[in-house]
């Protein structure tokens, strides 16, 4: 009996490149997913024009609605429950999620994040790796916990900074790194090959001891 897709909910907060990156995967047949969702903070978010155009349902709901971030978090989180996801996606979503919302989707709530995470949570994760002068800079995919770009790791991207590398040729580069990263976790996830256990990630039933490498 064919196995149905993965429903999948993504929230983002900006352009949607990476959202982009899922709607093309789905597309193609790469990825056995069903985009069932997409919601933002923003009215204004360049992505949520990207899942109008492919047909996929849009939440948008304004912080300054409600009275605290809790509430907030609430009720954008019903909302997309409505839709029955399997799996939820940050993809650019920048706001930090309060815990008592993420409790019932521990194991099914995930982060994309432009660093080598645990370095360089928050904004402006280019610039800061030119500045500490890495030599390696990459991108994260992680399970989401209550802090900041916080939760157990899955799979991470690398790539060398290069001389001359600004923070915008430096971004520029990882993009497609980080898109592919982020198609590659979600299919892992879709062919049930993931899972978090506890705060551990298991991959193909073995406890991962440091992240996977894309």
């Amino acid at each position: 009996m064919p196995v149905p897709p993965l429903r999948v909910a993504v929230l983002i907060s900006g352009r949607g490149s990476n959202l982009q990156a899922l709607i093309s995967a789905q597309r193609s047949g790469e990825l056995a997913i069903d985009i069932v969702v997409v919601a933002s903070n923003r009215a204004a978010a360049e992505g949520l024009r990207h899942a109008e155009a492919a047909g996929i349902a849009t939440i948008t709901l304004d912080p300054g609605c409600m009275p605290d971030r809790a509430r907030y978090d609430a009720e954008l989180f019903a909302r997309i429950a409505a839709f029955s996801p399997d799996l939820i996606v940050l993809a650019g979503f920048m706001r930090v999620l309060d815990a008592a919302v993420l409790a019932p989707w521990a194991g099914r709530i995930i982060n994309v994040h432009p660093s080598l995470l645990p370095k360089y949570p928050g904004l402006h994760t280019h610039r800061r790796a030119l500045e500490a002068g890495d030599p390696i800079h990459g991108a994260s995919v992680h399970f989401v916990g209550a802090e900041l770009d916080a939760g157990p790791l899955l799979a991470r991207t690398e790539i060398a900074l290069e001389p001359g590398d600004s923070a915008e040729t430096l971004a520029a580069r990882l993009l497609p790194r980080e898109h592919a990263l982020l198609c590659r976790c979600v299919q892992w996830i879709a062919q049930g090959r993931v899972q978090l256990r506890g705060s551990t990630v298991h991959f193909d039933g073995t406890a991962l001891s440091e992240p996977l490498r894309v």
